[in-house]
Formats: structure tokens, sequence, C-alpha cells
């Protein structure tokens, strides 16, 4: 088989240091990084227009993570964070990438670049196509760009023979005009980014609680007595978050924190609104650490509610109201395991008593959990272990407390409000129907992985993507990357260069849109867009740049041009309408949207509106029991054989998602590079190393035989668990097999990953090696390989 070159780098990694890792977030440079990053990218005029507008009331909502925002009274003049006002400076850059630069480079040379380089390229200001055999990307005006899209959507022999992607960025408006494009064109194939994130939580919640979303309003974290944070870095991830957290300490809360690195925005946080956070010390926050070892967060909330039964500290009132399962459950904990919990957790049983003595005298919790809690083969059941500990206690639907899985990316949860979900309710799709006159498809369509299975298996021919970076979220980064190419067109909604464009199809096209921070104005006038928090809040955003190019549309348009080009008049759907006045758009979404009554008022009131939640309003469960239910989950120890580490995959403090903003982590001590793997020092002496060598990553899987390598990463000594190591995506996930999934939810488990480490050699190659990521592997075929190791 013909070997690709590897691609060249662009950016020296031997240049990169080492430093002691920050004890603590924010701070003055915070600010500085922040001010200095959007000047560079911005200048000062738009880093003035842009930074003071960033999540007002009046303003627009940042795309860097789903944080609520403050009740409009309450919100300071400078509302974001230092990773905000990254995200921010870098849609809003000066720099552009015209139809000249896509002369200038081929796709071939593009695609030998880092995913930094490409991003540093500014903003696409005109639509782009490839056609078979092009070399290099070509200019192409917008009716030509849907034409084509028309034409291949309607070629193929069934609408399932299309998927329809959507990354968390997009509103509300359009993720519920591309719900309707995909079902009226005759498919329920609408993966989107919350299969490779919260997907987990979203299942295990809806099963055990009736809806997969918080339980929780803003005011409960700063009224709790106690908040657990397991699986989420904050400092990094959700910044804005710390501020609540230094809030809530002030009012006497303790905070628990659970994570197998002890990071900085677990530690202290230095508010730098505050004078104590400039000169002084800042708040401490964590009144007790776990290092958890990975995977071990399940036996952990198990031994925690065996212990709560045991003290008998629990609400039985609420218990005999308001659950079912809970005997099952008790009798479950009772006989539980000590040995096995205190070999997968990797903590002592004092420090797990300790917990759960603060779980104990606790008048109210509320239960914080990220991507750390849901990556996991366990992840489903690990979230329903959470859940019942909540239970056990009465936190759900009172003051304080509550469960509060803090979404990571801006709009992710309103777009499966919306409707973008592949196993979308019978009862959404009836509203559908009585809306528009037409049976929406009833069967199940594909999620993320299965979308990269089918384009592989040449069963998906037409990819359509709203928003991202698809090639580079996604795990099995070659396995993905074959698949892309296979089909017979690619299209990629884009505001910026990336990945996905050059790893594309027979036939591709780039869609330049409008984004966040640019004003919108269509046939009636400017518009305004609406988004959904990670509680539920559902308000208003208006961006106060001018578009970054005369071409570019937004995404409403976009998609409604798609749909007149693929259908037609077919239903007899208002597209064009739609597309002139994003109130009809509303006006659909009230009537079909369950909780979205009187949208268009209640969206564009100062703050906007809270979705309902039986479950937080009124302590009613619309699960199958109409109860809550307690569920039993055994604890299973992940082996690691000797000689080999469990792998977690993690930002870095300077990249949101795939979009890497620079090649600084300040907060763990890393400069100038990121290929680099966290150890623990008696890891690093017992596999033979010394910290700052180099090492290649491998991983094998035993259904597909295929050793998965990632090359050159620098040893960096860190106070991690024994047996663990931490790198960062997306330069790992090639070392996650697709078919690597949590149980229940598919979502990819690339917290918990078994690798060896082997010394690197540049000279070496075996099999297939692509990619700025530095990966060699094989080609597999296989489909749902079994992880070796994790029987």
């Amino acid at each position: 088989m013909k070997q690709p070159k590897r691609r060249t780098t662009d950016y020296d990694e031997s240049d990169l240091r080492v430093t002691h890792p920050e004890h603590w977030a924010a701070g003055v440079p915070g600010v500085a990084v922040s001010l200095k990053r959007s000047f560079e990218r911005m200048g000062a005029s738009r880093t003035a227009r842009t930074l003071t507008k960033l999540n007002q009331a009046e303003g627009f909502d940042c795309m860097s993570c789903a944080w609520p925002d403050p009740d409009p009274g309450h919100r300071s003049f400078a509302e974001f964070c230092e990773n905000g006002a990254k995200a921010v400076a870098e849609e809003a850059t000066t720099d552009r990438a015209t139809p000249e630069f896509f002369a200038r480079h081929s796709i071939a040379e593009l695609d030998e670049r880092s995913e930094y380089w490409l991003g540093q390229q500014g903003r696409i200001t005109n639509p782009m196509v490839k056609q078979p055999g092009d070399t290099h990307y070509r200019p192409i005006d917008w009716e030509g760009a849907f034409a084509l899209i028309g034409r291949e959507l309607r070629a193929l022999d069934s609408p399932d023979e299309a998927t329809f992607y959507t990354s968390g960025r997009a509103s509300n408006e359009a993720a519920f005009a591309y719900q309707l494009l995909a079902r009226a064109f005759g498919t329920n194939n609408l993966p989107d980014c919350s299969n490779m994130c919260h997907e987990s939580t979203s299942i295990a919640l809806q099963e055990s609680i009736g809806i997969g979303k918080a339980s929780v309003v803003m005011s409960d974290l700063e009224t709790a007595d106690l908040i657990i944070i397991a699986g989420q870095n904050p400092g990094t991830n959700h910044p804005r978050m710390l501020t609540h957290l230094e809030m809530a300490k002030e009012r006497g809360a303790k905070i628990l924190t659970i994570n197998p690195l002890r990071e900085a925005g677990l530690t202290r946080f230095k508010n730098p609104q505050r004078p104590s956070g400039v000169v002084g010390h800042g708040t401490a926050l964590s009144d007790l650490h776990l290092p958890i070892r990975i995977n071990g967060d399940l036996a952990l909330f198990q031994a925690i509610g065996s212990l709560l039964v045991e003290w008998d500290a629990l609400d039985h009132d609420f218990i005999e109201r308001h659950t079912t399962g809970f005997d099952a459950w008790k009798k479950h904990v009772e006989a539980l395991d000590w040995d096995a919990v205190l070999a997968s957790t990797g903590l002592t049983r004092e420090e797990i008593t300790r917990a759960a003595e603060m779980l104990r005298d606790s008048r109210g919790t509320v239960f914080c959990w990220a991507m750390g809690v849901t990556q996991h083969r366990n992840g489903v059941a690990t979230i329903k272990e959470i859940t019942n500990v909540a239970l056990a206690q009465g936190n759900i639907g009172r003051d304080g407390a509550g469960l509060f899985p803090v979404r990571g990316h801006s709009n992710v949860q309103g777009d499966r409000t919306m409707g973008i979900w592949e196993r979308v309710p019978d009862a959404f799709l009836d509203s559908l129907q009585a809306e528009f006159g037409f049976d929406p498809p009833r069967e199940h369509g594909l999620d993320t992985v299965d979308s990269v299975r089918a384009m592989r298996d040449g069963k998906v021919k037409v990819f359509v993507g709203l928003g991202g970076n698809f090639a580079q979220a996604t795990p099995d980064t070659d396995v993905t990357a074959t698949a892309l190419r296979r089909t017979r067109l690619t299209v990629q909604i884009s505001t910026k260069v990336n990945r996905s464009h050059l790893v594309c199809g027979e036939i591709a096209l780039i869609l330049p849109t409008l984004g966040r921070t640019e004003k919108d104005v269509q046939a009636t006038g400017p518009q305004w867009i609406s988004v959904e928090d990670s509680t539920c809040s559902v308000h208003s955003s208006r961006g106060p740049l001018p578009p970054a190019g005369p071409l570019l549309r937004s995404e409403v348009a976009i998609i409604t041009g798609i749909a007149e080009a693929a259908l037609g008049d077919r239903y007899g759907i208002d597209w064009s309408p739609m597309r002139q006045d994003y109130r009809r758009i509303r006006e659909h979404i009230a009537r079909v949207v369950p909780g979205c009554e009187s949208y268009e008022v209640n969206a564009r009131r100062p703050g906007g509106f809270v979705m309902p939640h039986p479950p937080r309003d009124s302590r009613t469960f619309p699960t199958e029991s109409g109860a809550a239910e307690f569920v039993v989950s055994p604890v299973e120890v992940l082996h690691v054989p000797d000689g080999h580490l469990l792998l977690q995959t993690m930002r870095s403090h300077d990249q949101f998602n795939t979009t890497i903003y620079g090649l600084s982590d300040r907060y763990r001590g890393i400069e100038g590079g990121r290929r680099v793997v966290f150890l623990h020092r008696d890891d690093i002496a017992a596999l033979g190393f010394d910290d700052g060598d180099h090492v290649d990553l491998s991983t094998r899987w035993d259904d597909d035989d295929i050793e998965r390598t990632a090359r050159d990463f620098r040893i960096v000594e860190y106070d991690t668990p024994r047996g663990t190591a931490a790198a960062y995506y997306p330069e790992t996930n090639p070392l996650v097999p697709l078919d690597h999934v949590a149980e229940g939810s598919h979502q990819p488990a690339s917290k918990s990953v078994i690798v060896s480490l082997s010394r690197a050699d540049s000279t070496s190659s075996s099999g297939v090696t692509s990619g700025q990521n530095g990966v060699d592997s094989e080609e597999g075929e296989k489909e749902h390989p079994r992880p070796k190791h994790l029987s």
C-alpha cells in the first residue's frame, strides 16, 4: 500500500518549554492574554465593539461555552472570560481567506498544515468548490452551489444516503430549519456534536428523571451548601463558572472536586474584577480534592451511596413519594465490594468517607459534571449513579440543589431542543407533521459514529456539515478521513478553514457563513437569533460587526437555500419567508417545540426565559414509571495490563474543541507546543523513561487487530494518578477506535484508552502514515471491534 507522506509542521515542537503548573486560575494574566489576543486579531476598535457586547442582554452570546448568563441587572461590564475573548478574536479577526488564498495553496498543501496554522488564515469570504480531479478549491456563486447540492441530493437512491451533521454553534432558528430540511428530505440522519460530548448525560437523565437536561437554575449554584465538580475543568472549559463558585464560597458553601488532575481552576480563583484577585491571594475553591483514577467515578459514587445508606443520611419522604427502585439500589450498595472500589478509584477509604461526610452534612447539593464523566464505556451508568445519590437525599426539585451537566458548546442543548437528534421522540414528529402537513420519517437515523461507519461502507454518499470540524472532532482519525473521502459530496458551512475542508468528498463545497459577532440583515431588515444555555435558559443574540465579506450568508439563508434547491415546493414549506424574516421560524417553533409557546415575545425579552423542567419545577418525573428511577449498575474494575497506561484526551488552555487558539497551556506549564503526554513520576521510572523523553503512544484492539500509533510525544512529569496518562486532542483522537463507545449512548469513550509507550524513532514507518497527528494505522473494515483488555 502506498504510504502518503507525513505532514510538515509549521511550528517547531523543539521550542516547547515546560515550567511549573499554576495553582490558581484567571487573575491579571488572564486579562493580559485576553487583550493581547484581541488586539492582535481584531485591533483596538473591533475589540471595543465586540467585548463590550459579549454576553450582554442586548448583545451577542459567546460561542466558546454554554455557561448561563446572570440576570440582566447583575451582569458586569466585562461579562466574559479569557477563552471567550479568544473565541471572539478568532471569529472577528481581520484576516481573510479569499479565493486568492485557495488559488495559492493546493488542497494537498493545506492538508500538510497544522490545525493551528489553518485557523490563523482568517475568515472565508467566498463560496468555494472542488470538482472531481481538482487540486485546488475555486470560487462558485451561491446559485451554482445550491444547484449542485440539489442535484446530488436528488440523485441519491434513498434519502438515508445523506447525513446532516450539526455543530453546537448553530442558533435555534438555524437548527430548527436544518432538522426540517433533513426530515422533509426524508431522513433522520441528524448526528451532532452532542453525540460526542454529553450524549451519555442525555440518555442517563432521560431514563432516570425523564428529561436529559440540568435540573438547576443559576441561583441554585450560588445558594447550595455543597457543590460537587466531577470530571470537569472549569478554569479552561467554563471559566465564567469560577465567579459563581467564588460567590458560593463567600456564602459558606463547600466544594468537592473529583478529577485525575488537580487543575488550577479547581484550586484557587483570582477574580480580575476584584482587588483581591489582582493584588491578593484570591479565593480558595476546593475544600476536598479527590485525585481519582480515570474511570473510577462509578465506583466512587456507589461507595458514597453505600455510606449514606449506612448512616441513614437519606430523604425518606422524597424517596417514598417521588421515586421507584430504591430497595434494589439500597440492597446493591449495602453489598458493595470495597476492594473493587479502592482498586477502581485509586483512593483510600478515608478519602471516600470524607467526601461522603460532606454530602451527609449538606442541606443541598449541586452535582456538576462534564466529559471526564461522560466519555467512558460506563458513562451512562456513572451518571445514573450520580443521579441515584442525588435522589437518595432529595436533591432534585428544591433550592440550592440539583443535577448540573455543564455543556461545553454554546448552543448544543438548544440544537437538541429544536429537534437535532437522530432519535427524536415521536411526539415531536407528530407536532412537525401537524405544522407542515407531511409525515416525517419515523425510523431512527445515524448518530456521529454510525455516520462514519456508513460513509466508510459506502452507504452514505452526501455529508452536510452545519459548522464544526467533523474530521478532527471525531475519533479514529484515519478511519474518519477515509470515510469522508469515499463520499460523493461533502458540504461544509463554515467561517474559517479547517481540516474537514481538506479531507473531503469527490465533490466538495465550502459555504461561508456569518458568525455570532456579525450583523444579520435579511429582506425584512436586521434579524436576531436565539440560543439555550446549560440551565435551559433561552435568550436572544445580536452581532455588532458588519459581515467579514459581502458574499457571506447567514446559516438560515444557507439552509433554506439548500432546501429550495433540493426540495423545490415539496410540501409547500415557506422556506423563502423564513429566510426573509426569522419571526416565521419562531412562529413554527412556538407551535412545534414543547415549552416554546409565545417564543417570539419570551426569547426577545432581556434575559430571555427558562424552559419548563418538570423534575425541577414540580418534582414530577416524565419517565416510563412516572417516578424518578433508581438504577442498579455493577462496578467493573478496568484492568490495565502491566506496562500499559490508561489515557484520557483533553483540551489545552489555548483551544476550544478542535480550534487551536495558540500554543500556551500556562495552567499546566506548557508553552510553545502540544505534543506532550503527562505521566506520574513513578510510572515514568517504571516504564524505563525519563522526564523529557520522546515516546510514541500505541493501542491495539482485539477484533480488528490494528495497532494505532500517535508519534513523538514529550513526556512531562505531572501530578496524575499512577497508571494514568493525559494528552491533548485532536492529536490523540487517532488512538480512539471508532467502536470504543459508551454503552447505551454510543458516545466515543475518549477518556479511557489503554496505551503502551515506546521510545520515539523518527525513522520508523509501519503501516500507513497520515496527518499532522503523526499517526500510523492500517485501514480497518470490521464492524464493532471490542476493545482489548476491557473485558
